[in-house]
């Protein structure tokens, strides 16, 4: 079972009253929420996925003004009862074998007014875009979530790096990456593992049964109550590269721009001008450099023109990278400067601009 069920109550009465602000503010009958995201955000870090590589999955949920509903099937309805969604939801359950049923108790519910959704179907409406920026500033309870989470998958990185040999494939690490985080109760939505040769090829390097070499990449997007924590390290079995250095100082500029009030275009803009200055102006255009993070992977990419703008509460993930080498953590932006929520405080690091900014780890073989 899902721990602290009954807590998650409290979150949820804040974020339905939310929803039902949005629902009276454009005049709607029924908010239906279908996504993964947004089902673990509503209820407080629930899931409604069996396949993981799914947007959406085998619940969804329907908000009025009045009611909480999960709409689902005989299949999951127990399950999710017991084990994924707290109080302050009634169930609708239609057999596995008839869920346009649930087409039917909406428009009822609606009662003839819009229904807007994040997945829009026939005769329905998107969200208001001041939905997603609500759910991209966290709660205190989602931020202590995403502490323990990014701690555990800045672990499981680490434990699989050490144990990494040169003789490995790239399969093999890849699935080590995978085995840590489940061991943990941690999803990987997306493990990248690269050798020395590939690393240097391809931004984003799914595995193969290439062999390692004289060094490896582990790129993990590590999922658990819905959200989403972001790493990558390296492990080499020589010297490491010098330009260790000159990326860091880039994506210190970048990270340096990451406070509340400004855009996340001021945030790609600066690092334009970082990339320009370590004499790599073309390594931007090589790799989105990432953005906003939180119940997505990437909630929002950083671009040249993206208005967002940056609060408290929010999460980043930045990767900038040159050829064959990359950095990236899990960061949230508070009121007093970013915190590092995938820091491992055993694995090696070094000071950047006060900040503390992982090392490749070297291991003798």
């Amino acid at each position: 079972m899902r721990p602290a069920l009954a807590a998650g109550a409290a979150e949820v009465a804040v974020k339905l009253g939310a929803l039902r602000q949005f629902l009276a503010a454009h005049g709607g009958g029924a908010l239906r929420l279908r996504g993964s995201d947004w089902f673990a955000w509503v209820t407080a870090g629930g899931a409604n996925t069996v396949l993981l590589a799914s947007d959406t999955g085998v619940a969804e949920v329907l908000v009025t003004r009045a009611e909480a509903c999960i709409l689902t099937d005989e299949i999951e309805a127990e399950r999710l009862k017991a084990e994924q969604v707290p109080p302050g939801f009634t169930f609708h359950v239609a057999p596995w074998t008839d869920t346009d049923l649930h087409d039917a108790f909406v428009l009822g519910e609606a009662g003839g007014a819009p229904v807007l959704s994040d997945h829009p179907g026939p005769g329905e409406l998107p969200l208001p875009g001041g939905a997603r920026q609500l759910r991209l500033r966290m709660s205190a309870p989602e931020q202590a979530r995403y502490r323990a989470l990014g701690l555990d998958a800045a672990c499981a990185a680490s434990e699989v790096m050490r144990k990494a040999r040169p003789d490995w494939t790239e399969y093999a690490l890849a699935g080590a990456g995978a085995e840590a985080l489940w061991r943990r109760g941690i999803e990987p939505a997306l493990v990248l593992a690269a050798g020395e040769r590939r690393v240097q090829q391809y931004r984003h390097p799914t595995p193969s049964d290439a062999p390692l070499g004289r060094q490896a990449m582990l790129v993990l997007c590590a999922r658990r109550h819905g959200l989403v924590a972001n790493l990558t390290r390296f492990v080499c079995f020589c010297q490491p590269p010098l330009r260790q250095s000159e990326m860091k100082q880039v994506e210190a500029t970048g990270l340096a721009a990451c406070v509340p009030g400004n855009s996340l275009s001021a945030v790609y803009h600066a690092l334009v001008q970082a990339y320009h200055h370590a004499g790599q102006p073309a390594a931007i255009r090589e790799h989105h450099q990432g953005g906003v993070t939180g119940y997505r992977a990437r909630e929002l990419v950083a671009t040249p023109s993206t208005a967002l703008q940056l609060e408290s509460g929010m999460a980043v993930a930045f990767n900038p990278s040159f050829q064959g080498i990359k950095i990236e953590d899990t960061f949230l932006i508070g009121e007093h400067g970013l915190e590092n929520l995938t820091c491992d405080p055993d694995w090696p690091a070094l000071a950047v601009q006060g900040r503390m900014r992982p090392l490749w780890l070297e291991v003798t073989w």
